[in-house]
């Protein structure tokens, strides 16, 4: 009995030191966030009695909440979606055998490894109007005759956020199905040679299936990411002008640090939470399903 209940007991004793790490910086944190959501905070951050829902009504009839709402949504679609995709596109190119392909693989993991703020930095003078590289390139090509301003408006802004968004991502998406991809057995794609398939069919008969795993995890932490990501929106515009490309988190943080309203922001962050949340487990759900009916 007493070797059972050590043989019962050793498996929790091991992960007591995690579980005591994800309590006191995930767990903790997130119940502080949900407990000040609902209650009054002055704008010195001292915390009062309890409001209610009164900071949730105060965040969504802020003037900005629609657009933001609106820009993260767009912002995480295009990202996942187009970073998934061309993530996909250079896995299997990768993933082929040609001269160079350990070159090829470490030039691809630069952007991800390399800081956020660095590379916004850069994507910011590359498309500078006055002394931008891109437009310095294109007039010494003989393709423009005069200097093309990258930033007229916003919506042209937020196109460049979500491409540097998704520049950043490819690799992670790539290497994701990349591990995927060399667990394939290559027996597999010599059978269907030899049964005439062609490259369709074995794409999508065997190396999608295969693969949807590490799809599905790259893509559940890929939404996660991209949907907290601050760094490259805040030093490429800063929300600019008057937060029209601001995100989620963005919009929270200048509300919080800038303007001072406190409660409002705590709200934004359980709202930001949930609605992750939801996405995430709808995705999941609709994934296990999917694999149920194969």
């Amino acid at each position: 009995m007493n070797k059972r209940f050590r043989r019962g007991i050793a498996p929790y004793i091991w992960l007591l030191p995690s579980i005591v790490l994800m309590s006191v910086f995930v767990i903790y944190p997130i119940l502080t966030v949900f407990r000040l959501s609902f209650s009054e905070i002055s704008k010195a951050g001292v915390v009062g009695g309890f409001v209610g829902l009164k900071n949730f009504k105060d965040a969504v009839n802020l003037p900005a909440f629609k657009t933001v709402m609106l820009n993260t949504l767009y912002w995480v679609v295009s990202v996942v979606g187009l970073s998934t995709l061309l993530g996909f596109i250079i896995a299997m190119v990768l993933n082929a055998k040609f001269r160079g392909r350990k070159i090829a693989r470490a030039i691809l993991v630069l952007p991800w490894a390399t800081s956020l703020v660095i590379q916004a930095s850069v994507w910011n003078y590359i498309i500078k109007y006055e002394y931008g590289s891109l437009n310095n390139i294109l007039l010494n090509l003989g393709i423009i005759k005069e200097a093309i301003n990258w930033r007229a408006s916003y919506q042209i802004e937020f196109i460049w956020e979500c491409g540097v968004g998704i520049f950043v991502t490819i690799p992670f998406v790539a290497f994701c199905v990349l591990s995927g991809l060399q667990s394939i057995d290559t027996s597999l794609y010599e059978a269907a040679d030899i049964d005439g398939a062609t490259f369709w069919d074995k794409l999508f008969r065997i190396t999608i299936p295969l693969v949807k795993p590490s799809l599905t995890v790259s893509t559940v932490l890929n939404i996660i990411y991209v949907f907290n990501s601050f760094p490259i929106i805040y030093t490429m515009t800063k929300g600019a002008p008057s937060n029209k490309t601001d995100t989620l988190v963005t919009y929270l943080y200048m509300l919080n640090f800038y303007d001072r309203q406190k409660g409002p922001a705590t709200a934004l962050s359980v709202i930001g939470f949930l609605v992750l949340c939801l996405c995430a487990g709808i995705y999941m759900v609709g994934v296990m399903r999917k694999e149920e009916e194969l």
